[in-house]
This record gives structure tokens, sequence and C-alpha cells, in this order.
């Protein structure tokens, strides 16, 4: 079976990696972003607020650094808003009048606002608007939600009419719109809220378990699957009202290494895979 290697993209500076990381992303301009700090979170009901880095390094290397403070999540989602802020959000909510699950963050790391999206985030990914996109596991299964940076609810895949939305198991987001592939039916899905006419559009797809998932053109991308498959790179193209399987392979580290444990990110005609001890990203792209 034909392998595919990731090409090395952002590390984390040496001088970081003492740190405890607590997530890491790649965001809509390409710029990586780690969360660190001193130790890992400690087991308990509660989470006391604590400070916190964020590590920035841009696709030319150049790096940022920014002091959050009073963080809350013990395991958060990560991402940068346009205006040079961060978005941190628990995965978990424990309550549904839970208003803290999300917190923005300003450029001095100061918390400017908080708000509740829904418990069991799978993703949570910002597009070059400042719009945050929201994707869910299977413990909530609203679907795909988008919402400003001030909590306000944008658009929701209730009545999108996405077969068998139950699990949001990928989610890319990349300038203005995202793609999708959620489980049960695994179609691709394309959605665009500012294309009034038809937001979304849904393509039948016969590739199953998928955790990313690129486009490029009608070229497609679906990484991962169950079991054996767990480090496949499946490619289709889009042919009417379907995606067409085109080729299957392996996606692997850029030493020729399964990837094992890691974290990945959807952008456009990118997918950025992040192994243990994540603090490199790799990225595969579907339009070199």
């Amino acid at each position: 079976m034909q392998q595919t290697a990731l090409v090395p993209y952002a590390h984390l500076p040496q001088g970081h990696r003492k740190s405890h990381v607590l997530t890491s992303t790649v965001d809509v301009s390409g710029t990586a972003h780690w969360l660190l700090t001193e130790r890992a979170p400690q087991p308990g009901s509660g989470v006391v607020p604590f400070d916190a880095l964020v590590v920035s390094v841009d696709p030319g290397g150049n790096v940022e650094l920014t002091e959050l403070s009073a963080v809350r999540a013990r395991w958060p989602h990560l991402d940068r808003l346009p205006d040079g802020g961060f978005v941190v959000a628990a995965a978990r909510a424990r309550g549904y009048e839970d208003a803290n699950q999300v917190q923005v963050f300003n450029v001095l790391g100061r918390e400017t606002s908080s708000f509740f999206v829904g418990d069991a985030i799978e993703h949570l990914l910002v597009d070059e608007a400042g719009r945050i996109w929201v994707g869910h596991f299977d413990e909530n299964p609203v679907g795909i939600r988008c919402w400003s940076a001030t909590g306000r609810l944008v658009w929701t895949s209730d009545d999108a009419g996405i077969p068998g939305l139950f699990d949001c198991y990928a989610l890319n987001v990349s300038g203005t719109a995202a793609w999708a592939c959620p489980y049960t039916d695994f179609p691709l899905v394309e959605i665009r809220p500012d294309r009034t006419n038809q937001p979304v559009m849904v393509w039948a797809n016969r590739v199953r378990g998928s955790h990313a998932v690129a486009v490029h053109g009608e070229r497609v991308a679906f990484y991962g699957g169950y079991g054996e498959e767990r480090d496949r790179l499946a490619h289709g193209e889009i042919i009417g009202t379907s995606v067409e399987s085109t080729d299957v392979g392996l996606l692997t580290l850029p030493d020729g290494l399964a990837p094992g444990r890691r974290r990945v990110v959807g952008r456009g005609s990118r997918i950025y895979v992040q192994a243990e001890p994540f603090t490199t990203w790799g990225v595969f792209d579907l339009s070199s």
C-alpha cells in the first residue's frame, strides 16, 4: 500500500518543552499554537482557575507568547481570533447552565466574555471572520453549530438536511466555510452560511470512520478510520452527487512511522497531524 509522509511543519521551541501541553492547534492562517501549563491537571471534581501560556509559531517560524489569566478548562480546546485574542473551551460541561464553558481572551490575555455552547465538544475551529465552529461527539448529538465570538448562535445544523448527523467525526474550517464528515452516514458536507441560496451541500461517501478531511477543488482526502484503517489516507473526487474513491494509502510521520496517539486539524486542502508528545506538527497538503 502506498505511503505518504507528512511534511514537517511547526515545532514547539525547545525552551518550552519542559512545560505540560494542555492542547495545541493550527489556526485558519496556518499559525500553530500550544497551550502550556507548568504541570498536568490534577484529578478532582473542580478546576481552580490557573494561568497558562500560549506559544504561537507562524509559518515563517516567528514565535509569539501570550499569557492567559484564570483559565478554567481542564481539557481545553484552543483557537485564535482574527483580532489576536484566543478562545479556550472546556470539552465537557458539567451542566447545561455552565455559562463559563467558553472563555474569550483579548490580546493581553484577559478574559472579556464567556458563554455556553454545549457539552461534548469534538472540534472547535475559528474561521477568518471570527466565527467559532463547534462539532460535538455522540454524548451530545446536537450536530454542528456556529457561534459569534460574543456567544450568539449564527448557524445550526438542526434543519440543514444532513443525513445521519449524530457525531461530528471530521470538521474542516477554512476561509468562512466549513466541511464535515459526520457519523453515522459519513457524507461529505460543505457549509457556507453566507451562501443564501444553498448554504449546505451534501455528497454521498463510502469511506467510513475518517476523523479528518481535506478538500481542494473537486478532490477530497479522508484521514483515519476504524481498527487497521486508523492511518488510512483515502483519496476521492466529487462527481455529481457523490464522492468517488480514487486511491487508498497510508499517512505516516516524516520518518515513515505510524503516528500513534495524535491530534488532527483540517484546514482547506491541508490536514495537520501532531503525534505524542505533541511538540511537533506535520502537514499533508492535497493541493501539493
